[in-house]
């Protein structure tokens, strides 16, 4: 048995994502900024991709913009946002994933904005009174916070943020990147300017992703070089890339009730087993708790041995794929900059687990059921 248990890294590209998406690598070759009958039929096939995730997020074609993932439409949203509309003041937290807290540390870095960190207990919880008092002293800001922690799983209530924002007339940008195809995101309901996605996050291929951004937020484009995507990203479109991602999103609103379902009962079990089998085992985050974190991701803190150092290794020998990091730095791994800023023991093993449709219990009690006997051999 060969067990994936990496999905917030990637997922397999659904079988109907492919067939969906075939055509336009073999056939439909047309460049969509052609006018002939070769480029008119992919600028078609383009414009139904972008009414179909419009539709999904309940919103016009006209705010939704392909890029190349979600780390180039997190880059896009906040470093154009500053530069087009001169806000000068930023606020993130130190959970983010780095494509935007590397992004807001550059702006910092070279003066372009005074950034603020928002407050937050140790399971990674944010403080929204620190987020008020912030933009009542700076109300014309940028607020970018993500809607689940990629690697700890917790949620954030990106509603009530947005609504917030929208009280001290503050720009909001969420990194929804971890949650997109996994919630329903209705953006007339959360109020934020930015909403990012990628495509390989839920069953959809590599390298595209999309920027939903509001109309009534006018930015340059990042990418200079050509008139693609309405004036906003230089660069002939990936087509195919589009087609799967649209596909892919809507396979994942089609079948959604159903996954969570699937995928939360994946995530009790493995939480069951791991606590039947294990003395000295605990949970990062929020990840544990149903209503408080994503459903696709656990992340598992365990006792402190050495077999920490190697526990990737020794998991991938296993034939489990996993992902996740200590709380420490080494030469060799840097580390997880989330788990330092809950200050987690440094001394204990730290691994994310994180969940499909297609994984299954068989799965979930073989990993269980392995990585119990590593510690119990190691700590005997």
């Amino acid at each position: 048995m060969r067990v994936y248990l990496d999905n917030a890294a990637t997922t397999p590209l659904d079988k109907e994502v492919f067939d969906a998406m075939a055509p336009f690598m073999l056939e439909h070759f047309g460049n969509p900024s052609s006018i002939h009958s070769h480029g008119r039929e992919v600028r078609s096939a383009i414009e139904k991709a972008r009414r179909t995730v419009a539709t999904l997020l309940n919103t016009s074609p006209a705010e939704v913009f392909f890029t190349s993932g979600g780390t180039e439409a997190d880059n896009a949203a906040i470093v154009c946002t500053c530069r087009s509309l001169g806000i000068k003041h930023a606020i993130t937290t130190k959970l983010e994933h780095h494509a935007v807290l590397h992004t807001m540390e550059m702006l910092e870095k070279q003066g372009d904005v005074q950034l603020s960190y928002l407050r937050h207990d140790e399971r990674g919880n944010l403080d929204l009174e620190h987020l008020e008092e912030l933009l009542a002293n700076q109300p014309r800001t940028i607020v970018s916070i993500m809607h689940a922690n990629n690697e700890i799983g917790t949620l954030n209530d990106i509603e009530k943020i947005g609504e917030i924002c929208r009280k001290y007339d503050a720009i909001f940008h969420s990194d929804t990147v971890q949650t997109m195809g996994h919630y329903k995101h209705d953006v007339q309901q959360i109020g934020a300017n930015f909403l990012v996605g990628s495509a390989h996050k839920f069953h959809g291929p590599k390298g595209v992703g999309f920027l939903y951004c509001d109309a009534a937020t006018k930015i340059q484009p990042l990418i200079q070089g050509g008139a693609q995507e309405r004036n906003m990203r230089g660069g002939t479109e990936n087509v195919y890339g589009i087609i799967g991602l649209a596909k892919a999103l809507e396979i994942a609103y089609r079948d959604m009730a159903e996954h969570q379902k699937h995928m939360q009962g994946l995530k009790d079990r493995m939480i069951y087993k791991l606590r039947e089998q294990m003395e000295d085992v605990s949970f990062n985050g929020m990840s544990e708790f149903a209503d408080k974190s994503l459903y696709t991701v656990l992340n598992v803190s365990l006792p402190a041995s050495d077999i920490n150092e190697m526990l990737l290794f020794s998991l991938d020998i296993a034939k489990i794929s996993a992902s996740g990091g200590s709380a420490c730095s080494s030469g060799a791994n840097a580390g997880s900059h989330v788990l330092r800023a809950l200050g987690v023991d440094p001394s204990r093993g730290s691994v994310r687990f994180s969940f499909s449709k297609y994984n299954t219990e068989a799965e979930i009690d073989y990993v269980a059921e392995t990585l119990a006997k590593m510690y119990k051999k190691e700590l005997a």
